[in-house]
């Protein structure tokens, strides 16, 4: 029978360090020597730690890590709420447990001894340091998500941002409007970066100026628009890249006098079905997270039960555009209605 799977503490007496020190080293967090820090990974090698030793456990874990560290509820959110049903039904369907983690982490050493069999990570950012210990471990890893910095074999779940903002930014245009702005630029994974990025491109090759307005989740009234809507190249529609912005927009607008789609054209990137039941009725982009949960799910499984593993790379997930009134073409007077 295999002997039980070695903890931190068990490092630290056998490194003769501190358990915090053993965290960092694992972790590649925090001011540890270097010889220190190859010490502590030697030691847990030799005693089997992040190995497959015991049996398994059938929990797969799920964490949030763009914001962790901080107290915020993901599953307060409509894209992480339906992800995480959709996920754990499909965990269930595959026969396991699915323990979901709080953004707060409560500290390093939890991601050194969760007792699960892989990891499903949402928004991953650069230098994530859950990740360094999840890879320190050895533990399957699935992204929603492009990670930062790919290794050859990782294996996620996403959205072609690329041609959703495109198709979103072309929609507009063809509504009639000609200075889009993004209401973007907040977090550091992978989604915020490539949507912004696509609609860079975007305007540089229809010789337009970019307006990237910043997104703060704090700015109910939508603030952030104030120099914007009063401004002399006032923009006459706006993508928002999260749930909120749309709201942020609606508030901005209504307080600026600027009617929609009049005079300001609105989508906006969101799971909320409230956004159907505004008036007029907001267009939304669906990152279809009911989707994309379960492919993320039966990623892992493959990569814990199949031989061969999961194939590397991206498996593709499209996002969909539903246009309502807040972008509509308008008809004109000799378009017969129907």
């Amino acid at each position: 029978m295999p002997g039980p799977v070695p903890t931190i503490a068990d490092i630290a007496r056998a490194a003769e360090v501190s358990t915090a020190t053993v965290s960092h080293a694992l972790g590649g967090t925090g001011r540890v020597g270097e010889s220190t820090r190859r010490r502590v990974r030697e030691v847990a090698a030799a005693l089997g730690y992040g190995g497959r030793r015991g049996p398994r456990t059938r929990t797969l874990g799920l964490a949030v890590t763009t914001y962790a560290g901080s107290a915020w509820n993901y599953v307060e959110v409509a894209y992480f709420s339906r992800l995480l049903t959709a996920a754990t039904a499909a965990a269930h369907a595959h026969g396991y447990a699915l323990t979901v983690l709080p953004a707060d982490r409560g500290g390093e050493p939890l991601w050194h001894t969760l007792a699960v069999d892989g990891m499903l990570l949402l928004d991953s950012p650069a230098g994530d340091p859950v990740l360094r210990a999840l890879r320190a471990r050895g533990l399957p890893v699935v992204f929603d998500g492009r990670p930062p910095d790919p290794r050859p074999a990782d294996v996620w779940v996403d959205n072609d941002h690329e041609a959703t903002t495109r198709e979103v930014l072309d929609h507009l245009a063809a509504a009639g409007a000609r200075r889009i702005a993004l209401h973007s630029a907040y977090g550091r994974e992978y989604y915020t970066g490539a949507v912004t990025e696509a609609y860079v491109r975007w305007c540089a090759g229809r010789g337009a100026q970019p307006l990237v307005v910043p997104f703060d989740p704090e700015d109910a009234p939508g603030r952030a628009f104030d120099p914007v809507f009063a401004g002399p190249s006032r923009p006459d529609a706006v993508y928002c890249v999260y749930d909120p912005g749309g709201r942020q927009v609606l508030a901005a607008a209504a307080r600026h006098g600027l009617r929609i789609p009049g005079e300001l054209r609105l989508v906006c990137a969101s799971e909320d079905p409230a956004y159907a039941a505004c008036d007029p009725g907001v267009s939304t982009v669906t990152l279809r997270p009911e989707l994309i949960g379960p492919s993320a799910v039966a990623a892992l499984v493959e990569l814990l039960e199949s031989p061969q593993g999961a194939a590397p790379g991206q498996r593709t997930v499209p996002a969909a555009l539903t246009v309502r009134a807040s972008s509509a073409v308008r008809a004109s007077p000799s378009t017969p209605s129907r």
